[in-house]
């Protein structure tokens, strides 16, 4: 008896069957499951590179009970667009059956599912974690995460009132011309106008050194951090997560080893999973005065999550 040939799904394909609900539903119940210890997975693998700039993300995940495991591999690298007129970002999802390891499916989205998981993570913290009345939406970065961060947030809150920083005037108009359709957008060069007006912060780079600092941030604000993905990525001022009421992290083990914590290690006692907060509503806000810190890393049972729902959802559509 041979493996069969594994299904090769392409990113088009995939792109018509993403319903945000139903992806929100996922992988809110996979950062539970995480949690829980329901999931199995193994240290993040990283690949850095120098001259061009770049770097791989592999991650593995299997969530106890379901039919199938899923391996992840992502990759950046942040010249091509400019040398080559490539995007920067590549990617997919490989999807095998848990009884045989076979290999059924491969996810070719060249990175799609990854940025809508990440996308998704972000709004379900705001969910648990923004103040009751957002009076500002601030974005920091101006890349596909910036823009996805956005428009995923848009099925948890109401708010259409925008402030994104950059570092380019060209990239801010870029942006706006992107998104300003849905949303009141202004744009700045300077931290401080957006900290001043948005008590709900995503910040989106790839930012070596911090950019938001303590000082800077208002009583009320919730800040999602997406940024440090990898070691030597940092966007918050480690005091930020030191004077926060609440500091939750998808995943405490990985956020310690590359995420904002792993600038802040002394705090461990008071870091809560993301899973922990979404089924205890006494670990989420209780106030709007509070300051709370969201620090996603992305973690493999996401992936297990999205890869398994669409690789079914496709099936469906034969």
């Amino acid at each position: 008896m041979q493996l069969s040939t594994p299904r090769i799904f392409s990113r088009e394909e995939i792109e018509q069957v993403i319903q945000r609900s139903e992806v929100l539903t996922a992988i809110e119940a996979g950062f539970v499951l995480y949690s829980m210890g329901e999931v199995q997975t193994p240290s993040t693998t990283h690949l850095q590179f120098e001259n061009p700039d770049g770097e791989v993300h592999l991650k593995a995940g299997y969530i106890v009970g379901e039919p199938y495991y899923v391996i992840n591999v992502v990759s950046g690298f942040f010249n091509n667009y400019a040398t080559y007129g490539l995007p920067n970002n590549d990617g997919l999802m490989l999807l095998h059956r848990r009884e045989t390891g076979e290999l059924v499916a491969i996810l070719l989205d060249h990175g799609l599912l990854t940025d809508i998981r990440t996308a998704a993570a972000g709004a379900i913290a705001a969910k648990y974690l923004a103040p009751r009345h957002v009076t500002a939406i601030g974005i920091v970065g101006t890349g596909t995460q910036a823009r996805l961060q956005l428009a995923w947030l848009s099925e948890v809150i109401d708010c259409t009132e925008v402030v994104v920083w950059g570092r380019s005037e060209e990239r801010l108009a870029q942006y706006v011309e992107d998104m300003g359709d849905q949303y009141h957008i202004t744009t700045t060069l300077e931290m401080s106008y957006l900290t001043e007006r948005c008590n709900l912060i995503v910040t989106t780079t790839a930012s070596k050194a911090p950019l938001l600092f303590a000082e800077q941030i208002q009583p009320g604000t919730h800040i999602t951090a997406i940024g440090a993905d990898i070691a030597g990525k940092q966007e918050l001022d480690p005091r930020i997560l030191y004077s926060a009421d609440l500091v939750v992290a998808d995943s405490i083990n990985q956020c310690l080893e590359f995420g904002e914590l792993s600038n802040a290690s002394e705090m461990l006692l008071r870091v809560t999973e993301l899973g922990s907060v979404i089924e205890n509503p006494y670990l989420q806000r209780q106030n709007d005065n509070q300051i709370t810190v969201a620090d996603l890393t992305g973690i493999a049972a996401q992936d297990a999550k999205i890869a398994t729902l669409v690789y079914r959802r496709l099936l469906e559509r034969e």
